[in-house]
């Protein structure tokens, strides 16, 4: 691997599409990362890779045409289920790897990538931005100061108004390549819940329907989205109420409503509620300790966070103690998507501590992979298994 001194690390990505724009963070010429390679499938995004880092970059179509030789790092941006199988190309060849959440569609394709990172002994890093968030960091802070004292529950409820354009118009839909939605998009906060509350999950019982998008008849010709990406059909002030949305996937088979409950291994509590069809588009955590509690009321476009920690009450707006978190411009995600992007460079060529953890990728896929089950199954108690010995 050329990484001594300033050399550039060399990055292929694979996979140009919704989060392609990481490889733009990642691509600092002359500083330290250029990315060499793109690997996609489609005609456009090689016309793009060339006009985002420059003629040479080698444009193809399968990451297996890839030389080990001359690339030192990858980002692997493809859907959800090819992160399994790419990963383990990668890994294999000894290619330090960065893989978009979900690490993989299912508990046993974590398993299977833990166990190729550690016996080749490669760098995996799972792409978990929301570590990073400035809300949720500030809210781990207030709770390592002991601001509420121990943690005893946590109940998350992530409102998706872009549910309908941005997973119920392509692949993400259709349960064979995401799983579900439980799986797919709360795997973000399933992490957070377990960081926040100190320990993977046990045990989980969920309940979910398909409630809106289902019943919707209006479904997209795939000859028609051949070649396009979310932007392409996106438009925030369309489709409202949810039942007028157009073009859906012509497979959706995943849910558009779940709950889930879980107990983690510390005994913490915990729910995540999920709707695709909210007209507002945030997550709201509250973290209830033995000494109180705290609530974030906006996210990653800036946030408060309040807490109530001195006495008893009825409803009170003005809290103990609040906390306003700035918005950060520097990229996407309140700057997280910076942030993720930086550490996982800076672990590409020189190892060390992470915010992030492919152990706890794993496991917010194992609780997302449980729930699934769980809520087809008519909500019966599924047990999360933990992650192989050694990680």
């Amino acid at each position: 691997m050329s990484t001594t001194g300033t050399t550039d690390l060399r990055l292929a990505v694979i996979g140009l599409g919704a989060r392609g724009y990481l490889a733009d963070l990642a691509h600092r010429p002359g500083r330290g990362a250029r990315v060499v390679a793109c690997v996609d499938p489609r005609p456009a995004a090689h016309d793009e890779a060339r006009r985002s880092f420059g003629p040479g970059v080698a444009a193809l179509t399968d990451h297996r045409a890839l030389d080990p030789a001359r690339i030192d790092a990858a980002l692997v941006l493809a859907p959800d289920d090819l992160h399994e199988p790419i990963a383990l190309d990668l890994l294999t060849a000894g290619i330090a790897t960065f893989v978009e959440k979900p690490l993989a569609i299912t508990t046993e394709g974590c398993d299977r990538i833990l166990d190729t990172a550690r016996a080749h002994g490669s760098r995996l890093y799972v792409g978990h931005n929301l570590r990073h968030a400035p809300f949720v960091t500030a809210m781990r802070d207030l709770i390592a100061d002991g601001r509420i004292g121990t943690v005893t529950s946590i109940w998350c409820r992530h409102f998706v108004g872009h549910g309908g354009d941005y997973y119920f118009k392509d692949w993400h839909a259709d349960r064979a390549r995401s799983t579900g939605l439980l799986l797919q998009k709360g795997a973000h906060d399933l992490d957070v819940i377990h960081w926040l509350g100190g320990a993977p999950a046990t045990h989980v019982s969920a309940f979910g329907t398909l409630g809106v998008y289902g019943g919707n008849p209006d479904r997209a010709d795939p000859a028609d989205r051949d070649g396009q990406l979310m932007p392409d059909w996106f438009d925030p002030g369309a489709n409202w109420p949810p039942e007028r949305q157009r073009g859906l996937h012509p497979v959706i088979d995943v849910e558009d409503l779940s709950v889930v409950n879980l107990r983690l291994a510390n005994g913490v509590l915990a729910t995540y509620q999920q709707c695709h069809y909210t007209p507002d588009y945030w997550r709201n955590y509250t973290v209830i300790g033995t000494r109180g509690r705290l609530e974030n009321f906006g996210d990653l476009d800036g946030a408060t966070i309040k807490v109530w920690n001195s006495r008893r009450s009825g409803y009170r707006a003005d809290a103990d103690l609040t906390v306003q978190v700035p918005v950060e411009e520097e990229s996407g995600h309140g700057g997280a998507d910076e942030a993720v992007v930086d550490e996982f460079l800076r672990y590409a060529r020189d190892g060390g501590a992470t915010v992030t953890s492919p152990t706890a990728a794993r496991d917010a896929v194992a609780a997302g992979y449980a729930a699934t089950r769980s809520l087809r199954a008519g909500g019966t108690l599924v047990e999360v298994p933990p992650a192989p010995d050694g990680w």
